[in-house]
């Protein structure tokens, strides 16, 4: 039995009831809509099923700021990288403070409805450089900055549904199923191993000679989400992943967990 705490002592769930789902869906029609970024979309659905705990929305301005010089919340938990929701200038002009906005994916799906709380101008030299360590525009994500609105906003958050996935549904865990499935493997002890990319051989066997060293569970938790040009993608890696899983480890000693994570390539970070 896992006995661990969660980060920040509590796991955040955003997902509103099947009747408030309703209720919010006959609404946002009649509310502004912001379409936000694959990467925004990708922070949202770990946030809403507590992978960010206990981050309850995107960043306002006391914790971003912190969190860019220190690595903490504004509360002093140990938060590394900042998670926040870019918006152009022209848009946020005009929002009011408690304005209710629906947040929709690329495809124009409503996801989640954000109650206005904050509005904050950033600066990309001053995030980049303490964050990345850099304001190189080669690099991946400070090219994508230079893309992103003027503000950043932020507010509580009620999170209609989770973005659809059609690919391997099976594994794609929550973190609490994924602590479910852990602790029926009756194991004190677990290894986790997280990567961007194809697994080969040598992670097979640094993985494996992990968990013979704790004598315990193994979480195999790659990242699905957003990465930088030039990966392999995403499809092509989770096949390679689901085959190693299921012909190649021990199932009764490890779990295979998608993590759908937007890549920053934010290095120690």
């Amino acid at each position: 039995m896992l006995t661990t705490p969660f980060h920040g002592n509590r796991l955040v769930d955003l997902l509103v009831s099947e009747e408030e789902k309703r209720e919010l869906l006959s609404r946002v029609k009649h509310l502004r809509s912001l379409q936000i970024s694959q990467r925004s979309v990708c922070d949202l659905e770990i946030m809403a099923v507590g992978g960010f705990s206990p981050l309850d929305r995107f960043m306002g301005e006391e914790d971003y700021r912190r969190v860019v010089e220190e690595m903490r919340l504004s509360d002093g938990t140990l938060f590394p990288i900042p998670v926040t929701l870019p918006a152009c200038g022209e848009f946020v002009k005009t929002l009011r403070e408690g304005e209710e906005i629906v947040l929709r994916d690329p495809r124009n799906i409503p996801l989640a409805v954000m109650r206005i709380e904050e509005v904050y101008r950033w600066d990309l030299n001053y995030e980049a450089s303490n964050v990345l360590k850099t304001t190189d525009p080669r690099h991946p994500l400070v090219a994508e900055m230079h893309t992103w609105g003027e503000y950043y906003i932020s507010g509580e958050l009620r999170v209609i549904q989770l973005p659809r996935h059609y690919d391997f549904p099976e594994y794609r865990k929550t973190p609490r199923q994924v602590r479910e499935e852990l602790s029926k493997l009756g194991y004190e002890k677990v290894v986790a191993f997280q990567t961007r990319n194809p697994m080969h051989r040598i992670h097979e066997e640094l993985t494996k000679r992990a968990q013979e060293r704790i004598g315990g569970a193994l979480l195999i938790h790659p990242a699905v989400g957003l990465t930088k040009p030039g990966d392999v993608d995403t499809f092509t890696r989770m096949r390679i992943y689901k085959t190693l899983y299921e012909k190649y480890y021990d199932r009764r000693r490890t779990v295979l967990a998608f993590l759908p994570l937007a890549m920053r390539m934010a290095g120690p970070r």
